[in-house]
């Protein structure tokens, strides 16, 4: 037969199959490419062969798992439960072939891809740093559907397979060959030969050890099941996100594969997922579109060995760029390399971690900034003193050097006015952790080039980070509608109300962390100074209980005492708390909403797409709700305007709906389901 995807070779009575999908930089498992692999199943399953082999045609890996874009257009579970049981049949069909099969992994095999491998014979992976086998479903608000949470426990047992399976964490190829996930584990050169061997030896398949294999004796199961279940709630509210609760129940319940595609597809239409699949379907686009251009950097140089400028660089210096990092304090330096040193050692083995140590130099003068491509500021928030390095800076670098500022709230107009070449300057505005938050507000002056602010976003796609554009405007878009929410809690608490339930009420609506421990952990002369930036610009009042805090030297986490004592003492034996208030969280988060809606009004962004990625990523808005906007839209932009009115008249013009709720464009510039 012909196919588009698949092309099928013979030799010595083995056949292998080469997965290339055309136009895709990944492969990726739709419905068609599942089809032709079918068909030529159906035509192997007679041939009298000694095996098969199944690998990918592309460099960048073998399969990433099934095509997400089709998600959308499936409409009804019973559809999805169709479509589920046609790719378990597929996998089915390769698990019962009269000879044995080897999957041949490089890169990322994920989701549908390791499900895939999981139906073969045999699996041996690349032993590489970019190779990578997870299943990832959870994190799109669903399970796996092609069979994976039946074979996946089989193979390895019952605790790695969870773990694996709500986690949706990858391992790399020699972490899954101590689990038994893949049967060997070798460099590229040699992957072929290991391949081939397994066929030619045919040893016993892998089965999970005894002890393992104990845990999943069916009078256990239910009791094994209740622990998992209990570790579960310490992390996952399953009221929001139901997909790891499902998990657990299948396992626990000896779950056919029809009871999987039945569940996979109920979750697979609900809004947790469509919500969780539209951010994603997003984030990857704007990927897609900063991997455009090319952004030419090599060299970085870091200004300010701070927390920020110190973890900015070693992040960099992490994924492969060359970085010197100034400051004019030499211990302020030697505690930022002594920093950047265990993230290497954290993240990276042997020779990799030696040579990202080399990638990052200390340089208290400066010397490396006439060869650098791109500097980066990471000094005190502070106009003048920003100013005047930028001077210095534009001094002593070449004419092509790009020049970011990591300013979490002046506008860049403001900080641009010194420079002869104004067009350099762009903001890269990081968030706290760096190694960790996975957002970069890419920030836009009047003055700044077009190709300098292309170049930024295809840099922060190079380090792993998600580049949001957003205009040079007071508090940018993150932090302008993050700072309404964070002083509306800190109003609450000084009306009286407790600070657990405060942040009670915000977790349970979905937020990662509570208002007020976040602003501890920020820290509340962080938040002061941003407040009253702000405060000046958009003419709202900061709260005397958040200044009276910062006056008495209680700043948050890093003080050890801000609103909460640190560190919090354990409590074994909590006191009961009423369910949380649901008028609390609508204070907090009808602020946020309104302040999101007016960024969009007013071209801080111009996308109710980047409003929610932004907020999303940046702040820990809720994902399963799909954003702040996406939330809206859920109510409908005449609930938001009259919820915020009555909220007006109980509270003040804090909560006046802004004129976007008004305006018939505001949502339905959304994509709409198809």
């Amino acid at each position: 037969m012909t196919s588009t995807s698949w092309t099928v070779t013979e030799a010595d009575d083995i056949a292998e199959l080469v997965l290339d999908v055309p136009d895709k930089r990944h492969n990726v498992l739709s419905r068609e490419v599942l089809g032709e692999l079918d068909q030529i199943l159906a035509a192997l399953e007679t041939r009298p062969l000694r095996g098969l082999l199944i690998r990918s045609g592309k460099p960048q890996g073998f399969i990433a798992g099934a095509d997400v874009h089709e998600f959308r257009r499936i409409l009804d579970a019973t559809r999805a439960a169709e479509l589920t049981r046609a790719g378990q049949m597929v996998l089915t069909r390769l698990s019962r072939l009269p000879y044995p099969s080897v999957a041949v992994i490089h890169g990322p095999c994920l989701g549908g891809g390791l499900e895939l491998a999981l139906a073969c014979s045999y699996r041996v992976a690349c032993d590489d740093e970019h190779t990578s086998l997870a299943l990832p479903e959870v994190k799109l608000g669903i399970h796996p559907g092609f069979g994976g949470t039946v074979r996946l426990p089989a193979l390895i047992g019952a605790f790695p397979a969870l773990s694996l399976m709500l986690g949706g964490r990858g391992l790399s190829g020699r972490r899954a060959r101590k689990l038994g996930l893949v049967d060997d584990c070798v460099p590229q050169r040699h992957i072929a030969a290991a391949a081939r061997a397994l066929l030619r030896d045919v040893p016993p398949r892998h089965r999970p050890p005894w002890y393992m294999a104990w845990a999943s004796a069916p009078f256990l199961r239910p009791y094994v099941g209740a622990l998992v279940q209990r570790r579960l709630k310490a992390k996952v509210d399953c009221r929001h996100y139901p997909a790891p609760c499902r998990i657990i129940s299948l396992w626990t319940r000896q779950a056919s594969f029809e009871t999987e595609a039945l569940s996979c597809a109920e979750l697979l239409v609900s809004p947790v997922s469509r919500h969780l699949v539209h951010l994603f379907e997003v984030s990857e686009e704007l990927k897609r579109r900063a991997r455009a251009q090319a952004h030419g950097i090599r060299r970085i140089h870091v200004v300010g060995a701070g927390v920020m400028g110190a973890d900015i660089a070693a992040w960099a210096a992490l994924k492969g760029f060359t970085v010197s990092l100034q400051d004019r304090a030499p211990e302020v330096l030697a505690r930022a390399i002594k920093r950047a040193h265990g993230l290497f050692a954290e993240r990276l083995k042997g020779r990799a971690a030696e040579a990202a140590r080399d990638r990052l130099m200390p340089d208290m003068r400066g010397g490396a900034l006439a060869g650098a491509d791109l500097v980066i500021e990471a000094i005190i928030e502070n106009r003048d003193a920003k100013r005047a390095l930028f001077s210095q800076i534009e001094a002593r670098v070449p004419d092509r050097t790009i020049i970011a500022t990591n300013t979490s709230s002046i506008p860049l107009d403001d900080l641009a006015a010194g420079l002869t070449a104004p067009g350099r300057l762009v903001g890269l505005h990081f968030f706290n952790p760096v190694a960790k938050m996975p957002l970069i507000e890419v920030i836009g002056g009047a003055a700044s080039a077009p190709a300098a602010l292309a170049a930024m976003r295809s840099f922060a796609v190079a380090l792993d980070r998600l580049p949001v554009d957003v205009k040079s405007s007071p508090g940018f878009l993150v932090n302008r509608a993050l700072m309404p929410y964070l002083l509306e809690a800190v109003t609450l608490a000084e009306e009286g109300v407790a600070l657990g339930d405060i942040d009670a009420a915000a977790v349970d609506f979905g937020m990662p962390m509570g208002p007020i421990a976040l602003a501890d952990t920020v820290g509340l002369d962080i938040c002061l100074a941003v407040a009253r930036t702000l405060s000046a610009a958009l003419d709202f009042a900061v709260p005397d209980l958040l200044v009276r805090k910062v006056e008495a030297g209680s700043l948050g986490k890093k003080s050890g005492q801000g609103f909460y004592r640190y560190p919090r003492p354990r409590t074994f034996f909590p006191a009961r708390r009423p369910p949380p208030d649901p008028a609390i969280a609508e204070r907090l988060i009808m602020r946020l909403v309104n302040e999101a809606a007016r960024c969009l009004r007013l071209g801080v962004v111009t996308d109710p797409d980047l409003v929610d990625i932004g907020l999303v990523y940046g702040t820990g808005f809720a994902p399963f709700r799909g954003g702040p906007l996406g939330y809206a839209e859920a109510l409908g932009a005449g609930e938001v305007r009259s919820r915020l009115l009555e909220l007006s008249q109980r509270h003040g013009p804090r909560f006046a709906p802004d004129e976007a709720w008004s305006q018939d464009g505001v949502l339905a510039r959304r994509p709409s389901d198809p």
